[in-house]
């Protein structure tokens, strides 16, 4: 049913626009797309090893062109074969048969999935939309999102905030700087994703290649696997039992889950900073913040994000959790699991698209971090006592703990205590020119460093 409005799944109604560019890779359609593709490109191998005829050009065109035009109306004639064989490879074995009649073809129909199982070309087809979809839609997305929260730290590096620890005001810092941690952590994990390298199998049955050794004897199999999944640019995988052991693409999946965390981390914090006011949101025309409150500005993007984040993570660490096991050689329990691969990824690159949409909406609201800042004198405690340490004062510590813990101190109580401790003048000299505003060591240096580098 292609009517939004009666979509079982919110990504294929409510948010299929935004997610449209992975259902090239994940649709039903792309599946069987290329699984056909994995078939029609190991007819071609098996020439080479001499167990079938050469190809003629205008026979190698012809493959191409079925590889190039595969169509609704061929993905539909082998779900009509499948719904005879209740078995999916089965079927588009049938409909290459089928495509293959009354061509100069017909003598290779024999030689149609020869000596292969099911998983050969499932994990090759798999695979490769995981891989195409990694360089295609979410690296760019990523990056996308990384640029923008570039674009943050560069425009609010110098814009000073109070800081946080255990919730309680600790030590300034400045708003870019908080973002460029963020920028870090992303910078790591992009890079992992991206140099990933994603396995595929070609070993027959069980893995051990019985079938095609018994056929033909004399064909180094092992060459010829590794040969024919490095074609696709993947790392073959030698030894397996009939299914690929999963453990390399939950890698590439914990890589997105931890990615996904972090963002989750992000979106909270952007939201308490909202709900302090230490940022404010762009009021546009016509939109509403709530049925019955018009004073209201929500968050929206940013829990939207949150929300999806998290049903994504649930489905990566559902897949470590199952992917990881299988009974004996194999059962079929994964392969309804694996078909949710583009969910989780299309509520991945949702989130990432509201956190970037609300990216363009945020601002820090200077005059507030201002007067929090000015409010709570007892911030720069810290540089206080650290200054009264290097003038050799043994119990600065203390003092300034008996002075400020549980305390608010205004400006006017700082510099009084400046005024009233025993200190020569450099020293409290040091220690009034400590403000709340401008007590922020490197952290414009700091956020500088992660853009520039």
């Amino acid at each position: 049913m292609t009517d939004p409005l009666h979509a079982l799944s919110p990504l294929d109604g409510r948010y299929a626009e935004t997610v449209a560019s992975l259902t090239e890779f994940f649709s039903e359609f792309a599946f069987l797309r290329d699984r056909v593709r994995v078939e029609l490109n190991f007819l071609p191998a098996l020439s080479k090893t001499g167990l079938v005829r050469p190809l003629t050009e205008s026979e190698s065109a012809r493959l191409e062109s079925f590889r190039a035009n595969f169509s609704t109306a061929d993905a539909e004639s082998i779900l009509a074969h499948e719904r005879k064989t209740r078995h999916d490879v089965k079927a588009l074995e049938y409909f290459l048969q089928d495509k293959f009649q009354n061509t100069s073809l017909v003598d290779l129909i024999p030689w149609i999935h020869f000596g292969l199982t099911s998983e050969d070309i499932n994990s090759i087809g798999q695979v490769i939309a995981l891989k195409e979809s990694r360089d295609e839609v979410i690296l760019p997305a990523l990056d996308s999102l990384i640029s923008s929260l570039s674009d943050f730290v560069v425009q609010y590096k110098s814009t000073p905030m109070p800081a946080r620890t255990h919730g309680q005001f600790a030590v300034p810092t400045t708003m870019g700087k908080e973002f460029a941690v963020y920028v870090a952590r992303l910078n790591k994990t992009r890079a992992g994703i991206s140099s990933h390298r994603f396995e595929a199998k070609l070993t027959g049955a069980v893995g051990n290649f019985n079938a095609l050794q018994a056929a033909a004897p004399l064909v180094d199999w092992i060459t010829f696997s590794r040969d024919f999944i490095s074609s696709f640019g993947l790392e073959p995988n030698l030894l397996t039992t009939q299914i690929l052991p999963y453990d390399n693409w939950i890698r590439y999946f914990d890589l997105l889950r931890l990615t996904n965390s972090i963002l989750i981390d992000f979106a909270q914090d952007v939201w308490r900073y909202i709900s302090d006011g230490y940022l404010k949101q762009a009021v546009v025309a016509g939109e509403v913040g709530s049925s019955t409150m018009p004073q209201k500005v929500n968050p929206i993007d940013f829990e939207n994000a949150e929300g999806n984040l998290g049903v994504a993570n649930s489905l990566f660490n559902h897949y470590a959790q199952k992917l990881t096991v299988s009974r004996l050689q194999r059962d079929l329990s994964d392969s309804t699991v694996r078909r949710t691969f583009g969910t989780a990824l299309g509520h991945s690159l949702l989130a990432w698209t509201n956190l970037q949409r609300g990216l363009k909406r945020i601002a820090p609201n200077e005059e507030k971090l201002k007067a929090e800042l000015n409010a709570h004198w007892e911030v720069v405690s810290e540089g206080a006592q650290t200054i009264l340490r290097a003038a050799g004062k043994s119990d600065a510590y203390e003092s300034l703990k008996e002075k400020t813990r549980g305390q608010v101190l205004t400006e006017a109580d700082y510099k009084a205590w400046c005024d009233a401790i025993e200190v020569d003048d450099e020293t409290r000299k040091r220690l009034k020119s400590l403000s709340p505003e401008t007590y922020i060591g490197l952290a414009v240096e700091l956020a500088k460093r992660i853009i520039d580098s």
